[in-house]
């Protein structure tokens, strides 16, 4: 008798997108891999596209398919055997009791959105991003068939500070996307991930996944610092002996 879930997934297709210019890489076009239908990508085929270096962005679930580039190596880190150095643990130790932590499924918060437009102005400027309107936001980070949800992180005055949206499979968490005040404290982000591997740690999932890492990519260069992680290399994951 077959397997209902490994009957779906044989019925997905998968399609390359036309060239776009790369977010990361500036001067270079970049193309995705996409899984089709959308609405055969369940909790049990999105699991598996995951470990095959798969991302979500709304509906959409994808993988970089440049011709000639392979720059973006997804990775993942090791939520049960992760050790923060110095400079991590005293991070955590200087964040922790000034943000209380609550989760909740995927909804629409007018609060949530101004600090999405906040963080995207700041950080992102030009990328197009920080002109989103609420359904580009809804579509892009609120839509879901699978197993999402939000932590929204407080600081003691109550204020929002920060959103993370993850998806939780049997083997761990994804990070889709995480928005922060940028105006209050330094390194708040690195602070999301820290609570995000916690997160997975004490639901006993092996691996937070944080997408893709770009060696050549300053921005990337933050993923790198959690140790133990592991890198898809030919579609085997595989740590090096220093973690790199």
């Amino acid at each position: 008798m077959s397997n209902p879930s490994e009957s779906v997934f044989r019925r997905l297709q998968f399609y390359t997108t036309a060239s776009y210019p790369c977010s990361y890489l500036p001067g270079r076009m970049a193309r995705s891999e996409v899984a089709a239908p959308t609405h055969l990508v369940d909790e049990s085929a999105y699991a598996r596209l995951i470990e095959q270096g798969f991302r979500r962005s709304g509906l959409f679930t994808y993988r970089p398919a440049c011709e000639q580039c392979q720059a973006c190596m997804p990775i993942r880190i090791d939520s049960q055997r992760f050790q923060p150095d110095r400079t991590l643990g005293k991070l955590w130790r200087r964040l922790q009791p000034l943000l209380s932590v609550r989760l909740a499924p995927l909804h629409w918060d007018i609060r949530h959105f101004d600090l999405y437009l906040r963080y995207q102005k700041q950080r992102h400027p030009g990328a197009g991003m920080d002109q989103d309107d609420q359904a580009q936001y809804t579509q892009f980070l609120l839509t879901s068939r699978v197993h999402s949800e939000m932590a929204e992180f407080r600081d003691t005055d109550g204020a929002l500070r920060m959103v993370a949206i993850m998806d939780r499979v049997d083997h761990g968490l994804s990070a889709v996307y995480t928005f922060y005040d940028p105006a209050w404290r330094s390194s708040l982000g690195t602070y999301g991930i820290l609570w995000q591997l916690d997160y997975a740690a004490r639901l006993g999932l092996p691996w937070l996944y944080l997408g893709y890492w770009i060696e050549e990519s300053r921005k990337m260069a933050y993923k790198s610092r959690f140790k133990p992680h592991q890198i898809l290399r030919g579609g085997l994951w595989t740590e090096s002996p220093d973690g790199d």
